[in-house]
């Protein structure tokens, strides 16, 4: 499978062991950047575990995609404003704290504060499920709405019409690219929806322990509620029956994509081919030694 993201003014492919970034830059060429980047499920089989590769997968997503947006800005960026690779990690380390609080530790605090008005546990449990549910629907609306957001969420559209051209066996070009949807199954908008909806029902069961234990459960508990999650968005991927599922995911993704223009959709067609050439050389190498 091969998947990616937007990044500023660009778009990152990935496939099981190479990764590719193509950007536009300021002059309208296009900066292609291709390295080796051996996905640890690829290179260890008994990784592939349900749960443990969901986890896998997240951390490396978070990896590639920090190193990915960081080439990017360098590539839109003047000199004297290119960021550096400890910039980089800082703000990924603030928007991962950022981000577990105000989804995973603020709705707990709220609900702390009403607990009088529920008898029983579940209940609690479901309300802050609901709040932080809410909290995500209202962020991701919230920024939606940003105009200097708009042609990241259009080369977000501009990824997904290539990958769902690619697997549908399309040619790579962007008329008929454009005729494709710009919502993925596999998309990483329908996966944080899908994790607060499992986090909700997973938390619901835990009762109501003291506070600073019930936000540590809630912290630590992420890994496991991520695992789940890339199983329902695998599955609902490869199995019709599954697809009610990661339904939702979906309606959020109108949110998070725009439709691109063919320029975006060339720049997505670049990376995209460069992975998809380097991953068949991968394949035939390997059935060479084998």
């Amino acid at each position: 499978m091969i998947g990616g993201q937007a990044v500023i003014e660009g778009v990152m492919m990935r496939g099981p062991h190479w990764v590719s970034v193509a950007v536009r830059r300021p002059d309208g060429s296009i900066a292609t950047h291709t390295r080796r980047a051996d996905s640890l499920l690829a290179r260890y089989r008994p990784l592939n575990l349900p749960l443990l590769r969901g986890a896998i997968v997240l951390y490396e997503a978070l990896v590639l995609g920090v190193q990915a947006l960081l080439l990017s800005a360098n590539e839109t960026l003047g000199e004297e404003e290119k960021l550096s690779r400890w910039e980089a990690g800082l703000s990924l380390a603030i928007g991962l704290g950022l981000g577990i609080g105000l989804f995973f530790v603020l709705p707990t605090l709220l609900l702390r504060a009403v607990e009088g008005w529920f008898r029983h546990p579940l209940a609690l449990n479901l309300g802050e499920g609901l709040v932080r549910v809410a909290l995500v629907v209202g962020y991701i609306w919230g920024i939606a709405r940003i105009q200097d957001l708009q042609r990241v969420f259009a080369y977000h559209g501009a990824e997904h019409k290539a990958v769902n051209a690619f697997e549908a066996k399309a040619p790579l070009i962007p008329s008929v690219v454009q005729s494709y949807s710009r919502l993925h199954l596999r998309c990483g908008t329908s996966f944080i929806l899908i994790v607060m909806l499992l986090a909700l029902l997973l938390f619901s069961l835990l009762g109501r322990p003291p506070l600073p234990l019930r936000i540590l459960s809630r912290i630590l508990l992420i890994p496991v509620i991520a695992g789940l999650g890339y199983e329902v968005i695998r599955g609902g991927a490869r199995f019709p029956w599954m697809r009610p599922l990661v339904i939702p995911g979906l309606w959020l993704q109108r949110l998070t994509t725009r439709e691109p223009d063919d320029g975006q959709v060339e720049v997505a067609i670049a990376a995209l081919e460069e992975v998809v050439r380097r991953e068949g050389g991968e394949i035939s190498s390997r059935l060479a030694r084998e």
